[in-house]
């Protein structure tokens, strides 16, 4: 993908948890890939710290192995990836105690660069962290902290949670990421709204007729048992990823791509999304626990023989949601997500209303709504499906296909992973992509009523086969309106 590549100044990146699954999978190999497109500006450092006892050699070599495992051969420079490595250096630190802290501030040394720590730790240890920084001295005005996602896991633990970083950092350093954010499509969708005249005038409850967003993965538990039987999926993809995306969709025009501009819209939307209360959860969610089945061509076990033992966690939620407002209402958003789904795909449906008439008769075939896709993982891109008059002799014979822009034949080059981009406006100090605390509790606002709905109506989970589309009563929430989910292969 071609474009021209701006050096950012001089920066040290602090990654908390250096030796860990994120830092291993993304975080190195993504800065590995800036500093291979030149963006990295002289003296920049990259300086992991986690408890593991651990050398700067060692730790290069361990960095050296990842991008071997997780970058392309071809993309492996030898050059770039020695340059790399020369940056890197290593401090072993322990969030509970303090141990440690004293070192990496020695290691900082007084430079006024740019500071960024990327906590790719336990939520349960952020505020631990963000004190010890305050309490060493090493909060400057150029710092930043980057945190992951879950920001709590209701709104009293976010709430605590934003109050203990907020301590000792301001609201313009703290950026909360979400990886869905950064994503090229995600971003394109703004492009598609306000830089073209084609889509803006028609984007409202006069011509769209629903929303469809899905978030489906192949895969079950994997590394995550701890982690997701706690969390579900409820709060581990629709609080965050699945609500920014409801809001890219639905917010009115921003100002500008000014950040707090981009943010106070999608505030809006958030606030404007209706309740789900015990009366309305049995109609307008379904709540789905995998079962043995078949998945990426192998046979795989349910979620309670991966787990181990009894839960009543959902690993698949379906949600009709409304947004009170001018522009959207009476225009249902139907939300799903779900491990060991028929395939992996991301993707946001903008169905548009019918014909208000066929001039054509019966003989030209059924007229289909179009609709715009939008698809994020995997082949990014978006599609268009209009109706067409199939070509040759016959008569007039109609035919639904799709103008297809793939960014794969698009545009030249390697498309940057999402967090590179989003670690680069994290050093630029760029929080448009990046979560607010206002946004996040609003959130957690409208997910907490629907737990509790769950819990008033005792609404159980519902089995499905890994490998199928979720349990049936998904298809039967929004067939009951007249509608039909958007499969694609």
């Amino acid at each position: 993908m071609t474009s021209q590549i701006i050096p950012v100044d001089p920066f040290d990146f602090i990654i908390f948890g250096g030796t860990g699954d994120l830092s291993e999978r993304k975080l190195l190999p993504s800065l590995y890939y800036r500093q291979r497109d030149h963006q990295f500006s002289e003296p920049t450092r990259i300086i992991g710290a986690s408890r593991t006892k651990m050398s700067d050699k060692e730790f290069q070599d361990y960095a050296r192995k990842a991008l071997t495992e997780h970058v392309k051969p071809a993309d492996l420079d030898k050059k770039d990836l020695e340059v790399f490595l020369a940056r890197l250096s290593y401090v072993p630190v322990d969030a509970k105690t303090g141990d440690g802290f004293a070192r990496l501030k020695k290691a900082l040394g007084e430079s006024d660069s740019i500071r960024a720590f990327y906590l790719a730790v336990a939520p349960a240890i952020f505020g631990d962290i963000s004190h010890h920084l305050k309490s060493h001295g090493m909060i400057t005005p150029n710092s930043r902290i980057v945190v992951e996602k879950p920001i709590g896991r209701d709104l009293a633990s976010a709430k605590a949670l934003n109050d203990l970083i907020g301590d000792d950092f301001g609201e313009h350093q703290i950026f909360r990421i979400d990886h869905y954010l950064g994503k090229e499509t995600v971003q394109n969708l703004m492009a598609l709204r306000f830089a073209n005249a084609l889509y803006e005038p028609l984007w409202n409850s006069a011509h769209i007729d629903h929303v469809q967003i899905t978030v489906a993965e192949t895969v079950g538990l994997e590394d995550r048992v701890t982690y997701y039987d706690k969390a579900g999926a409820l709060r581990d993809m629709v609080q965050n990823h699945i609500l920014q995306l409801v809001c890219l969709v639905a917010m009115e025009p921003p100002q500008s791509m000014d950040a707090d501009a981009v943010r106070d819209e999608k505030l809006k939307v958030l606030r404007s999304l209706k309740r789900i209360n015990g009366k309305e959860a049995p109609k307008s969610t379904v709540r789905g626990q995998y079962k043995a089945g078949a998945s990426s061509g192998g046979a795989v076990k349910g979620y309670l023989e991966e787990l181990g033992s009894e839960s009543t966690t959902e690993t698949f939620v379906a949600i009709k949601a409304e947004i009170a407002n001018w522009r959207w209402a009476g225009v249902p958003f139907y939300l799903r997500t779900g491990k060991r789904l028929a395939s992996r795909v991301s993707e946001i449906v903008i169905e548009f209303k019918p014909i208000p008439h066929s001039i054509f008769g019966e003989s030209a075939g059924r007229i289909q709504a179009n609709q715009l896709v939008i698809r994020l993982q995997p082949d990014e891109g978006v599609k268009q499906f209009i109706m067409i008059k199939d070509p040759g002799p016959g008569g007039m014979r109609l035919k639904q296909i799709p103008l297809d822009m793939s960014f794969a034949t698009a545009f030249d080059g390697r498309a940057p992973d999402a967090y590179e981009r989003l670690i680069m406006d994290v050093i630029r100090g760029n929080q448009t992509l990046f979560m607010r605390r206002d946004e996040v509790e609003a959130a957690w606002r409208w997910i907490d009523p629907i737990f509790n709905a769950w819990a008033e109506s005792r609404q159980e989970v519902q089995g499905y086969t890994a490998g199928t589309w979720g349990p049936s009563a998904s298809i039967a929430l929004i067939e009951r309106d007249g509608r039909t989910w958007h499969e694609s292969a």
